[in-house]
């Protein structure tokens, strides 16, 4: 196997396309608000080994489901009711719709990436996607536009009106870096993280789905906030701004805002406290803004405040906060490098006696984004 480089002509041979999953580290429903995040991609992917067929169907099977999916490149792909298919579904409706002619292949799609653990499978699995039609075709979008097109069609087809956060952290992912994203300019400043310290992911075990309402019900309740204080967006409030106006808002929205933008200025505080290796402030920071997702935002549960409660008990872990979109997955804790897998070990087992629950965990280093290998 060989790893590609760039593209200049169609691969007409076997390859696999890889895409990771990604954390964030802070700065949580802030995307969709026009604010600042926080995420890495992570070393965890969704990989789509492709062959090329002579026709111009696509038949997909996942590692879990062997059932084929076909689809004719030929005709408009619509999506269907429910589905994992429903993200591939849009990229390559997506891609159709510029002009691109893509022509037929077998795919099998895999994952060392969990699903609905809040670590961006669905954004992995479309960023895969979109650069197999890419590799097939010889042709590419720049980073940026390959973002916003898996973000329309996860919006269109999945039904889930994301942020734009995932797809670019996907898409732009450096490797020992963290990426701060500015969700109103798109401007991407790469952060790096200190060999001091190592990313624990700690799964909950709780599943979520984002499509079950509540992720939509979040993003209107802060752009009715929004309008109620005069404003097209939650970034153009200042603190400050919101305390003189807590009679004008519903307790409710009052909340989602005080979560939307306290959350925006933590970010580039935490930045700040990363390059300074300010590692109690950031741990500060971290707890925080848990804090806010599960008492103002309310999309943590009980198993996620367990892990965060039960991390402040631990040597070695600076800080800790749930991750994601919440309801569920996973929660991120910045740890001491020396020492970090015994760190993980103590954590995973205080939570397996406190809940029963046989957690999985792993430790990464920020990755790069999307690689093909010609096979």
């Amino acid at each position: 196997m060989s790893p590609m480089s760039s593209l200049s002509q169609p691969v007409t041979v076997p390859f696999a396309a890889s895409a990771p999953g990604r954390v964030n580290l802070i700065g949580e429903h802030t995307d969709y608000n026009d604010g600042f995040v926080l995420p890495m991609a992570i070393e965890r992917h969704v990989t789509i080994h492709v062959r090329p067929r002579e026709d111009r169907l696509a038949v997909l099977r996942t590692q879990r489901d062997r059932r084929p999916v076909s689809l004719d490149l030929t005709a408009t792909v619509a999506p269907v009711a429910r589905g994992w298919s429903n993200y591939v579904r849009g990229v390559i409706e997506g891609y159709r719709r510029i002009g691109f002619v893509i022509p037929g292949f077998d795919a099998d799609i895999s994952a060392t990436l969990p699903a609905g653990a809040g670590l961006s499978s669905s954004a992995a699995l479309e960023v895969a996607m979109a650069t197999v039609v890419e590799t097939l075709c010889g042709r590419s979008l720049s980073r940026v536009e390959k973002a916003l097109l898996c973000q329309r069609a996860e919006h269109e087809f999945a039904g889930v009106p994301c942020g734009i956060m995932d797809q670019f952290a996907v898409c732009c992912g450096e490797a020992g870096h963290a990426l701060q994203l500015d969700c109103r300019s798109r401007e991407v400043v790469a952060v790096p993280i200190d060999a001091a310290v190592r990313v624990l992911v700690f799964d909950s075990g709780v599943k979520h789905s984002l499509a079950d309402g509540e992720y939509a019900k979040r993003r209107a309740e802060c752009a009715s906030a929004a309008q109620g204080l005069g404003v097209g967006s939650l970034r153009d409030v200042t603190v400050a701004d919101l305390e003189a106006a807590a009679g004008r808002l519903p307790a409710t929205e009052f909340a989602r805002a005080r979560h939307v933008v306290g959350e925006i200025a933590r970010v580039p505080a935490f930045v700040g406290a990363l390059r300074d290796r300010d590692w109690d402030r950031a741990g500060q920071l971290m707890g925080k803004s848990h804090r806010s997702l599960s008492a103002d935002y309310a999309v943590s549960c009980p198993e996620l405040d367990r892990i965060v409660a039960l991390s402040a008990g631990v040597p070695g872990i600076i800080g800790c906060r749930m991750t994601g979109g919440g309801f569920g997955g996973c929660a991120v804790a910045l740890v001491e490098a020396d020492g970090a897998e015994a760190t993980a070990r103590v954590l995973h087992d205080a939570y397996r006696d406190a809940t029963g629950i046989d957690a999985a965990w792993f430790l990464t280093a920020a990755a790069s984004g999307p690689t093909v290998v010609v096979e």
